[in-house]
């Protein structure tokens, strides 16, 4: 594998997406973001955090086991030293999650939004609190002890705890309760007209004692355990002739009981308490955590939906927004005859995902469509789609839908969803050994007087009705024919598992994408000064687009990157680097959509794509990139482009030092987040006169109003 470390324009990848959760938590210490958005993105840094350990660092542990001596090819650091190095990193960050967590709940608390011990409560709360226990905690309560006739306890990934040490006749016990899944994270208490709560975890800390009344108890903490739960189907040996499905079960079994990769405590505890779990679970003194914080934060997305009146949850939260209708389309008439006449752009979450919806609804129905064939890599727990694919094939038309099992704690969401197609009559495959199929493409086959024609649908983001309203993604639907030629052409290589075919528009990893964005950047290369690159993409970690990029500086090709999360090319290094731009931006939405731009004016190569630049996406993934020769829609991009480069509100620079710094304002500049504009932009558009006239039956009625 290429080292590029020695040049010192790269950066560890690790290192690099905990400085992108870093950027998730100032938003949370932001004093221009609503307050319950603010303890919104700390429970989001939180969560981050905790996928990060399960996934980054159990692979930096696993890959340890395998090749200790082997050093990262971005940072020469080995496995060991990457993981002192986060364990460095993430303990500062937990002082800085502390800090902010506490300012946001003090503010919180003048807006009676609270969470309380149970030394705070009120005479008739402690009532409330010990019948809601007795009556509804204890009885669902699994006390354990360690000794000689109780073995350790397995402890569950990310579940909280309760743990002591208990004395009796000069022995000392391990004591531990682990908080029941099926208990609210919280009491809500009625007392007031706020949001009062007091966490299920202190209740049961407080009648601890009670529950262990034979033994003094002591060193009593609340903690949880974090496991590793990096899991890649092709490092389990299972036997050849078993239903993939199967085995994807037996590792969702399997994730459970992996090796513990950190322990978080409430508090520091003195005594043997620390040193007993060290030694049952194999840790380090690195690999402990001290946070008076709450350990899981996601009881913070409950408080908007429990604001007693609109004008505290207009105070407290982002002014409301529904995605838009898109102007360019009428949905009060056929999708496909509009498709057919003209390529459509959506772009979400400003604009609704329904005309894509109700394309396929259409589809389902309709006597011309012979099949529907789609990727799913990730759906709703409640899915029109999904209804609509069904409906299909139970109308007769050959339905077939490439699942993959693989999407990271979306396995048991995506089996069910495949058990539901199949019991419909949908065609359900799952994708390959060793490739995930990351590509969101769907094809709808049309016959009408014995002539075939095609619509592709190609998005960036997945089909998921839900994080369409969060997520930023495009998705492009046409009836142009040379895209329905390969994506005909794809879907049948997919059914035979042919991931070298050969395609005439689309690029198409893993054989396809990478070799054709080199000989791209090469192209501007040759230009030098004139040549010009734009990227937006999640993530960059591909070494070999990494030293192309830097060759093309050298080159002094321009290049402007919006690169969200991980990125491991170090930009501004003098002589290597100092013609790229790199900026990241986080705000209300996630940033999600991939957008490729080669050259400028009537030589421009613009795509749009499911793929990051990273090496499983470019080698070990099936993606998609998707050119785009519409004027019109090519315009609606670059405006996008133009305001993410523009954005000085939510977007940080990347320095030379692999740090992220605000963005330079003087006083003249006009403040803009791109976000925000989008916003308003959509919701312009979407009440401007003529379209109600398009879309509305009462049009006429609806414009008057609007006038008076």
């Amino acid at each position: 594998m290429k080292n590029l470390h020695t040049e010192g324009f790269t950066q560890n990848r690790e290192l690099s997406w905990l400085r992108f959760n870093k950027r998730v938590l100032e938003e949370g210490m932001d004093e221009t973001v609503p307050l319950l958005e603010r303890i919104k993105f700390i429970s989001i840094f939180n969560s981050n955090l905790d996928e990060f350990f399960m996934i980054r660092v159990g692979s930096l542990f696993d890959m340890m086991d395998y090749n200790e001596t082997a050093v990262d090819n971005k940072s020469g650091m080995t496995y060991q030293e990457q993981l002192h190095a986060i364990y460095d990193t993430v303990r500062e960050l937990y002082r800085v999650k502390e800090k902010a967590y506490f300012e946001v709940a003090k503010q919180l608390r003048l807006h009676n939004i609270e969470n309380v011990t149970y030394e705070q409560l009120s005479k008739k709360e402690i009532e409330d609190v010990k019948k809601y226990y007795e009556n509804t905690i204890f009885p669902i309560l699994s006390p354990q002890i360690v000794d000689s006739h109780h073995p350790f306890p397995h402890l569950s990934n990310q579940t909280l705890h309760i743990g002591a040490m208990l004395h009796n006749n000069n022995n000392e016990l391990f004591s531990v309760i682990g908080i029941p899944k099926t208990l609210p994270p919280k009491l809500y208490l009625k007392e007031g007209e706020g949001i009062r709560g007091i966490s299920i975890e202190n209740i049961i800390l407080h009648y601890y004692n009670d529950i262990f009344s034979m033994y003094d108890v002591q060193d009593k903490v609340i903690f949880r355990v974090t496991r590793n739960g990096d899991i890649s189907v092709d490092d389990e040996a299972f036997e050849i002739e078993d239903d993939f499905r199967k085995k994807m079960k037996k590792l969702l079994q399997r994730r459970k009981r992996l090796a513990v990769v950190r322990l978080e405590l409430s508090h520091k505890v003195e005594g043997s308490f620390i040193g007993f779990l060290k030694e049952k679970l194999s840790l380090t003194d690195d690999q402990i955590y001290i946070t008076s914080a709450p350990m899981d934060l996601k009881f913070t997305f409950q408080y908007s939906g429990k604001l007693p009146n609109d004008y505290v949850r207009r105070t407290l939260c982002y002014t409301p927004f529904k995605p838009q209708r898109c102007t360019r389309v009428n949905l009060n008439k056929s999708m496909i005859e509009q498709i057919q006449n003209r390529d459509l752009l959506l772009h979400y979450p400003f604009e609704s995902m329904d005309p894509y919806l109700k394309l396929i609804e259409e589809a389902a129905n309709s006597p011309k469509v012979v099949s529907i064939k789609i990727t799913i890599y990730r759906l709703a727990n409640q899915a029109k789609l999904v209804e609509y694919l069904c409906h299909a094939a139970e109308n007769g038309k050959d339905v077939v839908a490439l699942i993959e099992l693989r999407a990271r704690f979306d396995e048991q969401n995506n089996i069910d969803w495949s058990q539901r197609l199949e019991s419909s009559g949908c065609k359900v495959s799952y994708g390959f050994e060793g490739f995930k199929v990351h590509s969101k493409i769907t094809l709808i086959t049309l016959q009408d007087k014995g002539s075939i024609s095609y619509i592709t649908q190609i998005g960036t983001g997945n089909y998921n009705e839900v994080t369409a309203r969060t997520y930023t993604d495009f998705s492009f639907i046409t009836a142009k024919k040379d895209i329905g030629n390969d994506t005909n052409l794809y879907f049948k290589n997919m059914a035979i598992g042919n991931l070298t075919g050969k395609y005439n528009s689309l690029l198409i990893a893993p054989a396809g994408l990478k070799p054709t964005l080199l000989n791209l950047i090469d192209r501007e290369i040759s230009k030098g000064k004139e040549g010009l690159i734009i990227i937006k993409i999640n993530s960059l970690t591909d070494v070999d687009l990494i030293e192309r990029l830097k060759l093309a500086s050298c080159n002094n090709v321009k290049i402007k990157m919006i690169v969200r999360g991980i990125c491991c090319l170090v930009p501004g290094i003098k002589g290597k680097t100092e013609n790229i731009e790199i900026r990241s931006i986080v705000g209300r939405y996630l940033e999600h959509s991939r957008i490729y731009c080669f050259g400028s004016g009537i030589d421009e190569e613009l795509f749009i794509s499911s793929a990051d630049f990273m090496t499983r996406n470019t080698e070990r993934r099936v993606e998609i990139a998707c050119p785009i020769k519409d004027v019109a829609i090519a315009k609606q991009i670059h405006h996008v482009i133009d305001l993410c480069l523009s954005d000085n509100v939510k977007a940080r620079i990347l320095t030379n030092t692999g740090e992220y710094r605000k963005v330079e304002v003087s006083e003249n500049d006009d403040l803009i987040d791109c976000q925000k504009a989008l916003m308003k932009e959509a919701v312009t558009a979407a009440n401007m006169p003529e379209v109600k006239e398009k879309n509305n039956k009462h049009s006429l009625w609806s414009w008057f109003k609007n006038l008076i």
